[in-house]
């Protein structure tokens, strides 16, 4: 019944969709035959679209965003100035905006850089300590010892992992994903929460509602409620509004008591876990925490919570101490940290640009999708071309055939300045890592796209001389084996698909 219903609601969706698409249309055509009738208008609406332009350059962003903007405006000059007003800011809605500054300025004392720390990654590698430091102090989030960690190379084996630690939950469960759906995955996690809800213990449950518009019933965050579970649907779908409305929470977070945490980019649907199949074989990967790493994790989903629920005037029950009194083992350092819209900081992005340019022997990558702006295509080819083994794992079978298409426009370049690429031949590969030198790691939620680094609010977790490093690239290499390795012939379009991969190009920051 449930199924049924849900694919009434995509199909309902589609078809507004569709009227919706019509409804544009008819009004571009209506303005742009206006325009005929009258030069004022033309003239009127020729101005929005040079002062959009002006505005467009005046703003400083990222010039890959900048151009696709600018070329838009200028095939369509009568509209596209209007269009960028409706719809081009890439910022949060100022409400969004309002709420979350003020609960990150009332607690940003809430996380402290123990400069011990920093101090012990300066006498390893003044390098690594200035990567650490550029976290701590522009963005945010301490790197932290006394934490360990544990990867795990399949959503298949997290899942068993995480249901044992759910379960074993006594004071609270904080959990915040993009993506939930109906099946074997998020039943059992459910059933537990449930269970420890009637129990008493402060449940919290954040999903991003665009990400399950189509895969949970409208007013899910009220049925959870229902269930004693604290629920909240981030930034709600709204037909026609939601237009505007590009910044989701892609984050995956579950925080256990304060000293136990996951991420990674496991979501709560049973494509993660292999118990469904849509596009082959599902690679992904995720890890647990265990210490005072876990902080951060705790905090960033606070801060959100608290943004749009207040519940907590501060934070300190929830340390990671409160609920383990015995001292966490230690294994090297392990920084957590949240990507946001808010700043004009692209954290994540410069986390992997300072990763490839101090590379020396290596860095092996995981994405699901590879869509670059300049920078990371320089990077990428600069660090091959100084002799790092540079290797990229994209999927073999895609979920979007045009993003594919798009990620394989970005092949040659890489290809000739000797940047290895691999396909995931069983399936789809949605892990999204980097490794480096035997020393660094970064696994998390964070796509190499436009969308995860600029728009949506994502999380990783930089490892430095942590266990969890050779596991990433023992995983890397395994995972190679399995794959197909791209060479040039493989990316040879013809006339019409190379054109079609240079409009995708130039489009590709407003996908």
């Amino acid at each position: 019944m449930l199924r049924k219903i849900l694919k009434l609601l995509t199909s309902r969706l589609v078809f507004f969709g569709i009227l919706l698409l019509i409804q544009l249309v008819w009004l571009l055509t209506f303005l742009t035959r206006l325009t005929t009738y009258s030069t004022g208008i033309s003239i009127v609406f020729t101005l929005v679209s040079l002062l959009a332009v002006l505005w467009i350059i005046n703003r400083g962003e990222n010039p890959a965003y900048q151009m696709a903007w600018i070329i838009f405006i200028l095939v369509f000059p009568l509209l596209g100035g209007l269009f960028y007003l409706l719809v081009g800011n890439k910022q949060p809605s100022q409400k969004m905006r309002r709420r979350l500054e003020a609960e990150q300025k009332r607690t940003n004392t809430a996380l402290v850089q123990d400069p011990e720390v920093l101090k012990a990654v300066e006498e390893l590698d003044p390098r690594a300590k200035g990567q650490f430091a550029y976290m701590s102090r522009t963005c945010g989030y301490p790197v932290h010892q006394n934490t360990q960690a544990r990867y795990f190379s399949l959503g298949d084996e997290l899942f068993p992992v995480l249901l044992e630690e759910l379960q074993a939950a006594e004071h609270f469960i904080f959990m915040e994903y993009f993506i939930v759906e109906d099946g074997r995955m998020w039943n059992s996690i459910l059933e537990i929460l449930e269970e420890k809800a009637r129990a008493d213990l402060d449940v919290r449950f954040l999903y991003d509602d665009l990400g399950s518009v189509s895969l949970l019933p409208p007013g899910y965050d009220r049925q959870l409620e229902a269930k004693g579970i604290k629920c909240i649907a981030f930034n709600p779908f709204i037909p026609l509004w939601s237009l505007v409305m590009n910044n989701r929470d892609h984050r995956k977070i579950t925080v256990i008591d304060g000293h136990t945490a996951f991420s990674g980019g496991v979501n709560l649907a049973d494509e993660y876990i292999n118990e469904k199949e849509r596009f082959g074989h599902w690679k992904d990967t995720g890890f647990m925490l265990k210490g005072e790493a876990v902080w951060n994790y705790t905090v960033m989903f606070l801060q959100m919570w608290n943004a749009f629920r207040k519940t907590d005037e501060v934070y300190d029950a929830f340390r990671p101490e409160c609920h383990h009194p015995q001292a966490f083992a230690s294994d090297g350092f392990v920084q957590p940290y949240g990507d946001s819209p808010l700043d004009e900081e692209i954290a994540a992005e410069n986390v992997y640009l300072n990763i490839l340019n101090q590379a020396r022997d290596y860095v092996y990558i995981f994405t699901p999708y590879l869509i670059i702006d300049h920078e990371m295509d320089t990077a990428l080819c600069l660090a091959a071309k100084r002799g790092v083994d540079v290797r990229i794992v994209t999927p073999g079978i895609p979920d979007k055939k045009v993003i594919f298409q798009l990620t394989r426009s970005y092949y040659p370049s890489l290809l000739k300045a000797g940047v290895r690429i691999y396909e995931y031949a069983p399936g789809f590969l949605h892990a999204k890592s980097y490794v480096c030198d035997d020393e660094t790691a970064v696994v998390g939620t964070i796509n190499m796209d436009f969308r995860s680094l600029y728009l949506h609010f994502e999380c990783g977790t930089l490892f430095y001389r942590n266990s969890i490093v050779a596991d990433v690239k023992e995983d890397c290499l395994h995972t190679i084996e399995r794959c197909r390795e791209m060479q040039f012939k493989d990316t040879r379009q013809g006339f019409f698909g190379s054109l079609f991969c240079a409009v995708l190009r130039v489009l590709a920051p407003l996908l």
